[in-house]
């Protein structure tokens, strides 16, 4: 299978499978014709006396320096050798085949000049499976990202190092293996391969998607824990978040219901509760996850309108002119990171103080300490509740925002920068923890509906439970716990947990 693009209205939704499946794509051969004007156009340019910048001057602040015809492709070449900075561990596969989607959708806009033999290429190392070795650190977003894509041209050329059939390799035996061949940069190509927003945009749509993922299993898990703490439903009611008016906290609410619709155990104390309120954690569910729902939509819209976009720089107008600006500067996707970053950390938080109530015997309404069959002679889930407080904890101190802390660079011509790629970048340790938190709470919550038995939980919570239950069995007795942990982590992170339930109940991405 391979995705057709069609640059400028590429939906939030593809570039999701794209994340997820890692699937190929390609452009639509509609955008072609405007791709070929746009090189021509360089080419004129690289042919002329007029120096215009990046096609025959130098880079930054040696713009001024002007560049010979015979030099152009030379000058193009050590653009990216001399940019090749990256440092750390390679980012993982699926993301650098998610930059390189995104580097088609900016190409082909025609506005950055390149030849098709550069769009072609990219496609064919999709659809292969070449993929660069992109070293995760050496952005700060702005004037594009150009370490890490300056990793992923190399390999275009045939340098630098890629993966081939799960083989590290270098980039010319990576592509000759896949039978493509290496392409030699014309005019200003290096400069558009490199001039981009493409590595934070990627980070930071795998942050969204993987933070939306997290924030439907929560809604699974708070559900779960609702009903084994014998919480109440009352607070869920359509009613009260229709009189606040947010769709995040409307649709929150819907799905709470829906998953604990028919549940014995909320039936059996829904008349005579001695509690008049729950806690917060219990009760402000809709109020919390929802907020944190709507920031996460704001984000799609605004990476989504990235992705579709022209980050390079300079670029070839509607009129044929050439103008240099500043596309390539990262902040919006800097302030959605950082949007996601606190999306996440909040999500955690709640979360975690469910769990802490559930294990807590003053809290949670009959419940036995730590849900342990025995307490004193066993811990039942006392330190999974600690390591769900540390992880939380972790991710209150990553959620700092990274677009305020700029630095001038490149001899003070780049003297204010986003910061996007990093900011992006955390968000993956950032979802990895809560990811763990919710899977902590689908042991806490699934522990303590058990405690409720004979009374059952809701149908839809049942299938939930079956899914845990397949990978975790309850707890009897203290157990070498780590692999309950992983398990359960595993089932969010998967997406497991959420397809248990019945289609349609979980809040989408896109309202």
């Amino acid at each position: 299978m391979t995705i057709t693009l069609s640059p400028g209205s590429v939906p939030l939704s593809t570039l999701e499978t794209i994340y997820w499946t890692g699937v190929a794509s390609k452009l639509d051969t509609a955008f072609y014709p405007g791709i070929e004007k746009a090189a021509a156009r360089i080419a004129e340019i690289a042919n002329g006396d007029a120096p215009v910048y990046g096609i025959n001057t130098g880079f930054g602040k040696l713009a001024s320096i002007r560049i010979a015809a015979d030099d152009v492709a030379t000058l193009q070449r050590n653009l990216i050798l001399s940019h090749c900075c990256g440092v750390g561990a390679p980012l993982p596969d699926n993301i650098v085949r998610l930059i390189m989607a995104l580097k088609l959708i900016s190409l082909g806009r025609g506005a950055s000049g390149v030849r098709l033999d550069l769009i072609t290429l990219l496609e064919g190392m999709l659809d292969k499976g070449v993929t660069p070795l992109i070293p995760e650190k050496g952005s700060v977003g702005a004037s594009g990202d150009l370490a890490p894509l300056a990793h992923m041209a190399a390999v275009m050329m045939g340098e630098g190092e890629a993966f081939y059939e799960g083989q590290q390799m270098s980039g010319r035996d990576a592509l000759a293996k896949a039978g493509l061949a290496p392409v030699v940069l014309a005019a200003k190509e290096g400069l558009a391969l490199i001039n981009g927003t493409q590595a934070s945009t990627a980070l930071a749509l795998a942050g969204l998607f993987r933070a939306h993922r997290a924030a439907q299993a929560a809604l699974i898990t708070g559900a779960l824990s609702t009903d084994a703490a014998m919480g109440s439903s009352a607070p869920f009611h359509p009613d009260i978040h229709t009189l606040r008016g947010h769709k995040g906290q409307i649709d929150t609410a819907t799905a709470l219901r829906a998953l604990l619709a028919g549940s014995v155990i909320r039936e059996s104390h829904i008349d005579g509760d001695e509690r008049v309120q729950d806690p917060y954690c219990i009760r402000c569910q809709p109020q919390v996850d929802g907020a944190c729902l709507d920031l996460l939509r704001s984000v799609g819209r605004t990476l989504e309108i990235e992705a579709n976009a022209v980050t390079d720089n300079p670029l070839v107008l509607s009129d044929n002119t050439v103008v240099s600006g500043g596309n390539f500067h990262a902040e919006p996707v800097a302030f959605a990171a950082d949007q996601t970053a606190i999306a996440i950390c909040e999500i955690g938080a709640i979360a975690q103080r469910r769990i802490a109530l559930l294990v807590d015997p003053a809290l949670s309404y009959g419940l036995p300490a730590f849900l342990a069959k025995k307490p004193g002679l066993n811990s039942g889930l006392m330190i999974a509740e600690v390591t769900s407080a540390a992880l939380m904890s972790e991710n209150k101190q990553m959620s700092h925002p990274a677009s305020v802390d700029s630095t001038p660079t490149s001899a003070n011509q780049e003297d204010h920068v986003s910061m996007a790629c990093h900011g992006a970048r955390r968000l993956l340790q950032m979802t990895d923890n809560l990811f763990a938190i919710i899977g902590i709470e689908a042991l806490t919550a699934a522990q303590g509906v058990d405690f409720r038995a004979p009374l059952a939980t809701s149908p839809e919570l049942q299938k939930a439970m079956s899914a845990l239950r397949a990978v975790v069995p309850s707890l009897e007795e203290d157990r070498y716990m780590a692999p309950d942990l992983k398990s359960a982590t595993d089932l969010v992170a998967s997406g497991a947990l959420n397809a248990s339930v019945s289609a349609g109940i979980l809040p989408a991405l896109e309202a």
